[in-house]
């Protein structure tokens, strides 16, 4: 897949781009100065930019939060790497606005996943995302969610965007199963000329690197192992990736929901004095109890362990 589609960046877009978190005050109010922290936090501990997306709570938010959430990112993060917001909306027309407002805080990219209540068919979902990327100037991230849309988007439609608009312009997060095979088809329909993006957390990136994925949106809970991750995997340390991936991947597989990674992660990042708490705006689908806990917290010493041997 082609690495070379970034010169027009002030900071390339590729690399770790982890998922920051939402933290709320007491009364369910963005807490933007623990924002601006963990994003300083992200960026000390190596990330290349930073995401706003479905486990930054997006789909909680109304849409003066969302805007307000998107440019506070724009703010506290463009200096450092880049910035990618997603966009994605119920129908194409709030997905256009989202888009346009991403664009005028100072974006560098949008991600977009379909409608999420209602299955469309191909020729509807070749309008939305047409008309996202044609309302903007700035790359679209075509994200696939298959797990909350309930089916994977087709690989012939994918790539017809990436032939009407370019590589630069459309560029890709697929998280259909089984996500290597579903990669390589992509790369291969379209002759290694699409970006693609790593998204399932981390826990199949070795095997994704290996099949061409220019950069991993993972959570922000576990940056101080990824980021060291992604530079084992680019210095062809199959060794060192490994020893770092183990733990990690154990951890990323107690996350089966979204609300999952949402307990997780933000427990994980009030451990690491990030965040002061771990309120998630509700209704709530999934909660940690005292075992899954004590289990999380082993797996992510083992994983700091791991990487303080190795590096």
């Amino acid at each position: 897949m082609s690495a070379a589609l970034t010169s027009h960046f002030k900071h390339p877009l590729r690399g770790v781009l982890p998922v920051f978190q939402t933290p709320w005050l007491e009364d369910e109010t963005i807490d933007l100065e623990t924002l601006e922290q963990e994003i300083a936090w992200l960026y000390d501990c190596g990330a290349n930019g930073i995401v706003m997306a479905m486990v930054s709570e997006t789909l909680r938010l109304d849409s003066e939060e969302r805007e307000q959430l998107a440019a506070a990112a724009c703010r506290f993060g463009k200096e450092r790497g880049v910035v990618v917001i997603s966009v994605g909306a119920e129908s194409s027309k709030v997905a256009e606005r989202y888009a346009r407002h991403a664009e005028s805080v100072g974006a560098d990219a949008v991600m977009a996943i379909p409608p999420v209540s209602i299955g469309i068919g191909e020729s509807e979902l070749l309008a939305y995302y047409t008309r996202i990327i044609e309302a903007i100037r700035i790359p679209v991230i075509v994200q696939d969610a298959s797990g909350y849309v309930g089916k994977p988007m087709p690989i012939a439609m994918q790539a017809r965007l990436l032939d009407e608009f370019g590589p630069e312009r459309v560029q890709y997060k697929p998280e259909a199963s089984p996500i290597g095979p579903k990669l390589s088809e992509l790369r291969d329909t379209t002759k290694g000329r699409a970006r693609v993006f790593e998204g399932t957390g981390g826990i199949a990136l070795v095997d994704s690197f290996k099949r061409g994925v220019v950069g991993t949106m993972p959570g922000a809970d576990l940056i101080r192992g990824l980021v060291p991750l992604w530079k084992a995997l680019e210095a062809g340390d199959a060794d060192k990736a490994d020893r770092i991936h183990g733990p990690l991947s154990a951890l990323i597989s107690m996350q089966t929901s979204l609300d999952g990674f949402l307990a997780v992660e933000k427990h994980l990042l009030k451990r690491q004095g990030i965040f002061k708490n771990t309120l998630v705006r509700g209704p709530v689908g999934f909660r940690l109890d005292a075992e899954t806990t004590r289990e999380v917290e082993r797996q992510f010493d083992r994983m700091i362990e791991a990487v303080e041997r190795v590096f």
